[in-house]
This record gives structure tokens, C-alpha cells and sequence, in this order.
């Protein structure tokens, strides 16, 4: 049976990943909620800052993946617009439709605070002769943002968090790493929060087709990194994630 799967910001890094591998393994139906048109999808060009004018994009959906955001400076007048007014447009958007699920890209941010303390610090400082053999993981029950970006993603959370409660609404925030264009870790902190391409589109992919009895969940998503202090035990306990990539295939040293 074909899923009806609304992707926002599908013009960005990520949505285009992942349109390329829910065509490859076929079975949905797609279409982008995007200020750009997106060539061969289906696109309702609007701003998620404008619920109005996005409400239609909604209709029919079964799955929205919202992806938007505002990644540039931290200006609150900016990371408000998108991130937190954007953000409410799309759950108050997919609650009107009766869509499903809404997975929402949250991001490392929320918790990337940890990293002003030990050992969370020295992992992203590269200073791994200081790290204790055995430490504490990050759960997916915690938060610390790191400025106003992560903050409004712990915002999102606790929205989707809301409407699942409230409107019954099957919500999944993932926490992404970082995911780049040339698909491995560019600075020594990317070497525990790199995010390979092929594991966010299955993570994503897995959340898309996650059983209706998930109802609101948080999970990490980082790949298979030495260095990473992200527990994943969660997102494969709930969704069946076992990340194939690893940032250790190019570990980012600055000496060379």
C-alpha cells in the first residue's frame, strides 16, 4: 500500500536525500511543502511561517517529515519565525488534515550543552586521552540546548509532545547529527556527532513507517562512531535502528 508522505524543506541537504531513497525503494507517494519548486515532486510552494497558506499542502497526507528550519545566525527574530511559529504552522497544519504522524527533525543541539563539561567537552574537543574509559551516554530524556537553535528544537519536541497528548497525534522527534554534503566528519566534534547519509535516510524511512502504536518518542540519530556519546539503545529498541556508517572510515584529524 502506497504512504502519502509530505515533506518540508525537501530542497535542503536532507530532503533531498531522502526523496532519492523513498523513490529508490518505492511505495510512497511524495510530495514537498517547499518556498522552492522541487523538479519531479509535487510541490506546494509556500512558507511555513504563513499556516493559511500551507493548510492545503496537509490534505490526504498519511506522514508529514518536517524538515524546515532556520540554520543561519542566532537572531531570535529569525529562529523565532521558522523554528517556533514554522514549527507550531505544521503541527496545528497536519492536526487540521487528520494526518498520522508528523516526524520532526529536531536536532544534536538540544543536548549539545553537555559538551561545556566533562567528558562531553574533551570528546568535541579531540582531547580523547582525557575521556574515562567508561562514561555516562546522553539519554533521549535529556536536554541542554546549545543557543537559541537548540533551544527552539526542545521547543518542537515539547509541541509535538502536546498534540500527541492533546490531539492524539503519533509524533517522532529524531535528534540529528550532523549530516554534510561530502558525507564525513569536517572538524574534530563531527568525528562523534557525523551522521552518514545513508543512515538518516533510514532513519527517517523508519520513522515514516514506524507501527501506529508509537505515539510520541524522541530518538538520537548519529552513525556508528567511536567517539560518539549519543545512546542509540532507544531508537533501536522502538524503531529498529542500527546505524551503517561511521565517522571512524574518515576520521577527521587535523594534523593531516
Amino acid at each position: 500500500m502506497t504512504k502519502r508522505v509530505l515533506i518540508t524543506g525537501m530542497s535542503g541537504l536532507i530532503g533531498g536525500l531522502l526523496k532519492t531513497h523513498l523513490e529508490d525503494k518505492g511505495g510512497y507517494e511524495l510530495t514537498a511543502l517547499n518556498r522552492s519548486s522541487v523538479e519531479g515532486v509535487k510541490t506546494f510552494q509556500s512558507d511555513i511561517t504563513d499556516l493559511e497558506s500551507i493548510a492545503p499542502a496537509f490534505d490526504n497526507q498519511d506522514v508529514v517529515v518536517h524538515l524546515a528550519a532556520y540554520l543561519g545566525s542566532q537572531e531570535w527574530e529569525h529562529q523565532h519565525s521558522v523554528n517556533v511559529v514554522g514549527t507550531y504552522n505544521v503541527f496545528e497544519a497536519a492536526r487540521r488534515a487528520g494526518v498520522k504522524r508528523v516526524v520532526f527533525a529536531s536536532s544534536g543541539s538540544a543536548i549539545r550543552g553537555f559538551e561545556r563539561v566533562s567528558p562531553y567537552k574533551e570528546i568535541a574537543e579531540g582531547s580523547y586521552h582525557e575521556v574515562p574509559k567508561d562514561f555516562d551516554m546522553i539519554t533521549h530524556e535529556q536536554v541542554r540546548p546549545d543557543a537559541l537553535y537548540g533551544a527552539t528544537k526542545v521547543w518542537g519536541e515539547a509541541l509535538g509532545r502536546h498534540f500527541s497528548d492533546e490531539y492524539n497525534l503519533s509524533v517522532i522527534s529524531v535528534r540529528i547529527g550532523v549530516v554534510k554534503k561530502e558525507n564525513k566528519p569536517l572538524s574534530v566534534r563531527e568525528n562523534a556527532s557525523y551522521l552518514g547519509h545513508d543512515d538518516i535516510c533510514n532513519m527517517l524511512r523508519l520513522c515514516i513507517d514506524a507501527p501506529n502504536t508509537i505515539r510520541c518518542e524522541t530518538v538520537f540519530a548519529v552513525s556508528n562512531n567511536k567517539w560518539n556519546y549519543r545512546d542509540l539503545n532507544h531508537a533501536e529498541k522502538i524503531l529498529g535502528y542500527k546505524p551503517e556508517n561511521s565517522a571512524d572510515d574518515n576520521f577527521f584529524n587535523p594534523g593531516n
